[in-house]
């Protein structure tokens, strides 16, 4: 199936000194898109007025080819934010009981399979339960209601690393069915390094830039250099620099080409966060 699972153009919203400007991205189906970004760049409240839950100033939002007004739609929407979005007083069986009368699309024999699945005791209170085992709870509702589209926030912040395989795992394998979509917001780019198609770059409300995992890992690189070899450089070959205490540190997005090109210079990989902290550090064009 081919297509948009989502489709955010010219989305805009302002608080007060903060303004979220003209973001516009898009979540093919059958992947995983990443949005990063540091602290306070936007990335929950894109978010939140993707999913209708905060009045955008401007700009359009498609879900699964429809607005999320539509109730029908809203059931193949799972979404998955950081905090703990059911009481704590309530157990996963409990739970179960609810949301059989909520969707119309609940399938309970589904729910009680991730619950084994991922070892979550189905009549232990949910305030008993681990954060790991509570992102668990939360993932295994988005799973268990037919949705086609995951939107989560910061899903996989302060677990342990084996949880968070367990729930990359999980994404991984839900994204196996061409028709449905993750877009998953995390500061942790390792994770997104693993399992994310297309990483989106989000700095101070605005997109810097929307590319393929591959290429920012396997083709983007930092020459390493001093004054003289930087000065060298062709300004059209920077994409962000900055100066540390005794080099020059220089974005490029082919390696290979740049090693060629300056063979005098250290040119190395570079990684998500590398690529993000230059572009916030540093200069641009």
């Amino acid at each position: 199936m081919q297509g948009n699972a989502l489709d955010v153009k010219g989305l805009t919203k302002r608080y007060g000194q903060f303004a979220l400007e003209d973001v516009s991205f898009s979540v093919p189906r059958g992947t995983v898109v990443g949005l990063v970004g540091e602290n306070g760049a936007g990335k929950s409240t894109t978010l939140n007025a993707a999913l209708g839950l905060i009045h955008a100033d401007a700009g359009s939002v498609e879900l699964l080819g429809g607005q999320v007004q539509d109730g029908a739609l809203r059931e193949q929407i799972g979404v998955v934010f950081d905090a703990n979005a059911f009481p704590n007083a309530l157990s996963p069986d409990r739970l179960n009981r609810i949301f059989r009368r909520i969707y119309r699309t609940w399938d309970e024999e589904r729910y009680r399979s991730l619950l084994r699945a991922m070892e979550l005791p189905a009549d232990r209170k949910i305030g008993k339960l681990s954060k790991g085992m509570k992102m668990k709870l939360a993932i295994a509702v988005a799973l268990s209601h037919g949705a086609k589209l995951l939107i989560l926030d910061e899903a996989t912040s302060g677990l342990d690393p084996i949880a968070r395989e367990e729930i990359l795992d999980m994404l991984l394998d839900f994204v196996q069915a061409e028709d449905h979509a993750v877009l998953l917001s995390s500061h942790i780019t390792s994770d997104l390094e693993k399992i994310a198609d297309f990483i989106v770059f989000l700095h101070a409300g605005r997109v810097i830039f929307e590319k393929p995992k591959d290429e920012l890992r396997y083709r983007y690189g930092i020459v390493r250099c001093g004054a003289a070899q930087f000065a060298a450089i062709d300004e059209a070959d920077r994409i962000a620099w900055r100066k540390q205490d005794y080099e020059w540190e220089v974005l490029v997005a082919d390696r290979e080409v740049a090693r060629k090109k300056y063979p005098k210079a250290v040119v190395d990989p570079a990684t998500i966060d590398e690529i993000m902290l230059l572009h916030i550090k540093g200069e641009r064009k």
